[in-house]
């Protein structure tokens, strides 16, 4: 059992030693504003504060962000320790505010604060200190975890921790389920006229199979190796610039839901509209569950299309509990700095909320069509994605979709680079 010791008890400070202590030391702890209470304990003492205190103890010095309330600018100055960026520098035992650091990065806090656009009105990955400071591709925070124990059973020799194992949560968005299936004739007359393909013809006809469908192939490849997969399926009602998948009431897209939720776990994919219109949200939602006939819980933006706080409010309110979309749709890497799941906490409110963050680092658009790699570096970065998760016992979730892993010409080799992803698992 650990006791924290801190002159001020505030929900930022309950939430991150909630993440830290709990999730992932899997240590029980109790929080005391009271400093008599360290002096007749036989728990490990930390001691939270900028003052010294007789008991022997854990010492880390607080930054002062957990104790405030609001978003305001922050000097972030980072610094190397063993060759890992921290910041909120300080002179305690672990060298930096480990609780204040890793609260920044998980809240998302500089997404609150007023901040450049993409192209998609999304927060720029240009904008975070992860990537002008170069450790984007390393979930830092739980490297910090690593450090924290390992000094804290430096000062507490019998401290005992539960660390998490590695896991690989296997995603894939369907976007749009087939390429020339199941459209409709107007829509592949269209097609047609503006990108004349014999290949639609043999599709349609029935001779060749349609280039997105891979879904065989998807569940061929990992039966043997018991991963989980997650499907989440995009259901507009309204056909869009960024919305242009196969209606949710025809049924073959019925039939291709229904069948994945048999086998699989099933989430909404919220169109590019929903993130403007609740009601649009709501309804998705509904037509989902009504195809599959169960609650749907899980959820991840498409285009990863989300404000802080308004989106996730708004799948909060919709009933969504478990949300995938804390990542960039414009490169790879640790949006968060954070290979595990957390509770969201809602800066705008100050409290810590009921809905779950799993966290991706790859998707395999972002490699194609944002940092234009072949598959051979596509690869190399997948596995360099794998190599730091495992690393820190941390949560592996990649992002694919059907498209790249069917047929089509466009992605020859994007089959096999998954099968020899798979094969490392």
């Amino acid at each position: 059992m650990i006791l924290l010791y801190t002159e001020d008890i505030s929900a930022r400070l309950s939430y991150i030693c909630h993440f830290i202590l709990k999730e992932q030391l899997g240590v029980e702890y109790i929080i005391t504003n009271k400093k008599e209470d360290c002096s007749n304990t036989d728990h490990f003492i930390i001691n939270y504060s900028a003052t010294k205190i007789e008991s022997p103890s854990f010492q880390i010095i607080p930054h002062g962000l957990l104790a405030e309330k609001g978003i305001k600018e922050q000097e972030i100055n980072c610094f190397l320790v063993k060759d890992t960026t921290a910041f909120f520098k300080s002179t305690d035992d672990v060298g930096f505010d480990v609780f204040a650091a890793t609260f920044y990065l998980i809240s998302r806090y500089e997404e609150y604060l007023p901040h450049q656009k993409d192209v998609y009105g999304r927060y720029a990955h240009e904008n975070s200190v992860a990537f002008k400071n170069n450790f984007l591709d390393k979930p830092v925070v739980n490297i910090w975890m690593q450090w924290l124990a390992e000094s804290l059973q430096g000062t507490f020799p019998d401290i005992k921790f539960y660390r998490p194992e590695f896991k690989t949560m296997l995603t894939y968005d369907i976007d749009m389920a087939w390429s020339y299936r199941h459209k409709g004739i107007m829509r592949n007359i269209g097609g047609f006229i503006a990108k004349p393909s014999f290949q639609r013809l043999l599709v349609l006809l029935g001779f060749k199979k349609d280039p997105y469908d891979s879904y065989e192939f998807l569940n061929i490849s990992v039966e043997r190796k018991e991963l989980t997969q997650l499907y989440f399926f995009l259901v507009a009602k309204r056909w869009s610039k960024y919305d242009k998948n196969i209606s949710p009431n025809k049924k073959p897209m019925k039939r291709l839901i229904r069948e994945h939720a048999k086998i699989h776990s099933i989430g909404l994919h919220p169109s590019w509209l929903s993130n403007r219109h609740n009601s649009i949200l709501i309804k998705e939602k509904k037509k989902l569950e009504k195809i599959v006939g169960n609650p749907i819980v899980n959820s991840r933006q498409h285009y990863i299309n989300f404000n802080l706080p308004e989106t996730f409010q708004q799948l909060l309110a919709s009933g969504i509990q478990n949300e995938f979309s804390m990542g960039y749709g414009s490169i790879n890497g640790f949006r968060a700095s954070v290979a595990s799941s957390f509770f969201w906490y809602d800066l705008s409110i100050e409290k810590t909320t009921t809905l779950r963050l799993f966290p991706f680092c790859f998707m395999d658009a972002n490699s194609y069509y944002e940092q234009k790699q072949n598959t051979e570096e596509t690869l190399k970065e997948l596995m360099h994605y794998k190599k730091q998760c495992e690393k820190v016992n941390g949560l592996l979730i990649p992002i694919f979709h059907n498209n790249f892993l069917g047929g089509e010409v466009e992605f020859l080799g994007w089959q096999e680079l998954y099968t020899q992803f798979i094969a490392s698992l």
